[in-house]
């Protein structure tokens, strides 16, 4: 089966398609995939295989249309043990969203013992059927595999696998720190829906990756959502089918939807 990717490319620039559009209104893109688009070309152009993406940050300011995008790539930093390049998603002139990404270089664990939280207990998404009603793939933007809790639940126990089928840009392959840089937009959803839907529009994301994932499926486990004033904060812990990967953080606006035609 042929799934249409999120952009094309056209020239210079990056059309988005159809597949791209976000919750919050039909003619608007889903933060999701700029923030992809915006870790794709930050590979493409700075990634080296001893290089760990740590930190990937995106501030998303302006909503882009489905106009043809432009991206801009600068360094900020070239080290032999970190590397710091800057990202920009520009539409007609304009700035919508700037990422920052920050490389550092794989080395040895020191010696010694230092806690970490232990792994979850969850079952792989192979041993878990697929829902009925897939209520939170957004029209197939993705596939999940429902753990415990569920979007748009206010209970404190919500995990999920993740799957990305579609590709950033048409005929590119979609790396490990591509896939989990489309996904970590979800920790907003997931974290900050409740009994009455999502009413929260994520601002930013920071993804933080010890590792990047060497599986498909990337997990989600909420971790926490606070608010106030019509601002909220949340955070999601992530996983791939071989144990814990790192962490996706995001700020919010309360917001309500555009109607659709």
């Amino acid at each position: 089966m042929s799934h249409e990717p999120f952009f094309r490319r056209s020239g210079d620039a990056y059309q988005p398609t159809q597949s791209a559009r976000g919750p919050w209104s039909p003619t608007s893109l889903h933060g999701r995939v700029v923030a992809g688009l915006l870790a794709h070309e930050i590979e493409q152009q700075h990634g080296e295989p001893e290089l760990t993406p740590a930190r990937f940050t995106i501030d998303m300011y302006r909503l882009p249309d489905l106009s043809a995008a432009a991206v801009t790539v600068t360094p900020i930093r070239i080290g032999h043990r970190i590397k710091v390049i800057d990202a920009e998603y520009i539409v007609g002139g304009v700035s919508m969203a700037r990422a920052t990404c920050q490389f550092l270089r794989k080395s040895e664990n020191p010696d010694g013992e230092v806690w970490s939280p232990p792994n979850w207990d969850a079952p792989k998404p192979a041993d878990i059927p697929p829902p009925a009603e897939p209520r939170s793939s957004m029209g197939g933007m993705w596939e999940t595999r429902p753990i415990s809790g569920g979007f748009g639940t206010a209970g404190p126990d919500k995990r999920l696998w993740m799957s990305d089928f579609r590709e950033i840009v048409e005929g590119e392959t979609s790396t490990p720190f591509v896939r989990v840089a489309l996904a970590a937009d979800f920790a907003s959803p997931f974290a900050n829906s409740g009994s009455s839907g999502l009413n929260w529009i994520n601002s930013d994301i920071t993804l933080y990756l010890a590792r990047t994932p060497v599986t498909e499926w990337i997990g989600f486990e909420v971790r926490n959502h606070q608010s106030s004033q019509g601002v909220a904060v949340a955070e999601c812990w992530l996983y791939d089918e071989a144990g814990p990967i790192g962490t996706s953080s995001v700020a919010a606006l309360a917001q309500k939807r555009a109607p659709r035609g």
